[in-house]
C-alpha cells in the first residue's frame, strides 16, 4: 500500500524547503554558501576570491516498531554529488548506517577532533596536503554506532573491499588492490569527569597481491593498518585536546611509504556565546621503505583562528603557516596563508 497519500510543500522564510507526508515522514533542504578571501604569503595569489556551495537532502521515517530511518544526500561544490547514507535508528542496539564512501565512518571521523574556531590546522585554505588516517570510510561501508553506557560508546565500520570507492545499487566495486577492512573506535565520555572525552580506534584492512608497475598498484606483504588515539577536556569555556594518528600501509618496495604519523594538539576559547578563538599544531612524518636518503619527510602547520557567529552567519579569520607542505622539502613546501571566511546558513 502506498502511504504517501497526502503531500504538502512548504518554504519557510526561504530558509528551509519541506516535502511532507502524512504516516511517511518528511524531506527536508538546508544548506550553506561559503565566500572566501585568501592571502597567500608565498608564492602568486592570483584571485584570491572563492566560493563553495554545500546543500544536503534528507529524507526521514519511522517503522512500525517505532525505529526510524533517515536517507542523507550531499551535494557539494558545483552542484556535483559527493556522498550519501542511510541509516536506521533501533530502539535498543544503537544505531546502523550504510555510508557511500562519505568518510565519516569508523576512524574516519576521528582522524583529527582538535579544538578549533574554525577549521583543521591542515585544512584553512594555506595547501596542507596531509595524509590522514581514514580506515574503511573512504569505501562503500556499514558502520554501527552502539548504545551509551555510562557515557562510553563502540563505533565500526566494515567494508567487504576497502579498496572501491562508491557504489550503486544493483553494482559491484570489480578487483582492487585492497580487500576486507573494518574499524574499531572506543568513544568515552565519563560520567565522573565531566569534560573529558577519550577515544582510542583502529583500522585492519587485507593486503592485496597487487602487481609491481601497474598504474596504481603495489606489492604488499602487510595489512593497510591504521590508528587514532586521543583526548580533549573542557573547562568552562576553555577546551583543549591532544591526539596521535599512525597509518602502515604494508608496502614492501624500496622508496614506497612506509608510514604516515600525525601529531596534533589544540586550544580555543570560547569568549562568549558568538565569540571563539583557537590556536593548533599539526605534525605529519613520512618515512619509506629501505631508503635511507631523506628516509623522513615532516610536515609541519599551525594556525591562529577566530569566528564570530550572528544568527546564520559566520565570519572567521585564520592565519596559517606551513612548513613542507604535501611533504615537499624545498621553498615550494612553505606556505603562509591568510584566509577570511564568510558563511551563511539556509
Amino acid at each position: 500500500m502506498n502511504k504517501f497519500t497526502k503531500l504538502g510543500v512548504t518554504a519557510l522564510c526561504g530558509t528551509l524547503a519541506t516535502i511532507s507526508a502524512a504516516n511517511a515522514g518528511e524531506v527536508t533542504a538546508t544548506g550553506t554558501a561559503n565566500m572566501t578571501w585568501v592571502k597567500l604569503g608565498h608564492g602568486e595569489t592570483g584571485n584570491p576570491m572563492g566560493m563553495k556551495s554545500n546543500l544536503s537532502f534528507s529524507g526521514s521515517g519511522e517503522l512500525d516498531g517505532g525505529q526510524t530511518v533517515t536517507l542523507t544526500i550531499d551535494n557539494t561544490d558545483a552542484n556535483v554529488y559527493s556522498a550519501a547514507d542511510i541509516k536506521i535508528e533501533t530502539n535498543s542496539l544503537g544505531s546502523f548506517n550504510l555510508n557511500q564512501a562519505g568518510g565519516g565512518n569508523g576512524i574516519g571521523g576521528y582522524d583529527d577532533n582538535m579544538p578549533r574556531a574554525w577549521e583543521e590546522v591542515w585544512d584553512t585554505g594555506a595547501g596542507g596536503g596531509a595524509d590522514m588516517a581514514k580506515g574503511v570510510g573512504s569505501s562503500m561501508n556499514l558502520g554501527w554506532t552502539s548504545p551509551s553506557f555510562g557515557g562510553n560508546k563502540l563505533v565500526v565500520a566494515y567494508s567487504p573491499d576497502a579498496g572501491s570507492g562508491a557504489t550503486n545499487d544493483k553494482a559491484t566495486g570489480g578487483a582492487q588492490v585492497l580487500n576486507a577492512g573494518y574499524d574499531i573506535v572506543l568513544d568515552m565520555k565519563p560520567e565522573m569527569a565531566e569534560g573529558l572525552e577519550l577515544f582510542v580506534g583502529y583500522s585492519n584492512i587485507e593486503g592485496g597481491d597487487g602487481t609491481f608497475g601497474v598504474a596504481g598498484h603495489q606489492k604488499r606483504k602487510d595489512d593497510y593498518e591504521q590508528g587514532s588515539i586521543g583526548l580533549t577536556y573542557a573547562l568552562g569555556p576553555v577546551k583543549a585536546g591532544f591526539q596521535r594518528t599512525f597509518e602502515h600501509p604494508g608496502n614492501q618496495v624500496a622508496g614506497s611509504v612506509e608510514y604516515y604519523a600525525n601529531m596534533s594538539w589544540g586550544l580555543s576559547f570560547n569568549v562568549n556565546d558568538d565569540l571563539s578563538i583557537s590556536y593548533g599544531e599539526f605534525q605529519s612524518r613520512k618515512g619509506y621503505v629501505t631508503q635511507r636518503d631523506n628516509e623522513t619527510q615532516i610536515l609541519n602547520a599551525e594556525s591562529l583562528q577566530l569566528s564570530y557567529t550572528m544568527g546564520g552567519m559566520t565570519i572567521a579569520i585564520a592565519e596559517t603557516d606551513v612548513d613542507n607542505a604535501s611533504y615537499v622539502t624545498t621553498a615550494a613546501g612553505d606556505k603562509e596563508a591568510t584566509t577570511v571566511s564568510l558563511t551563511l546558513a539556509f
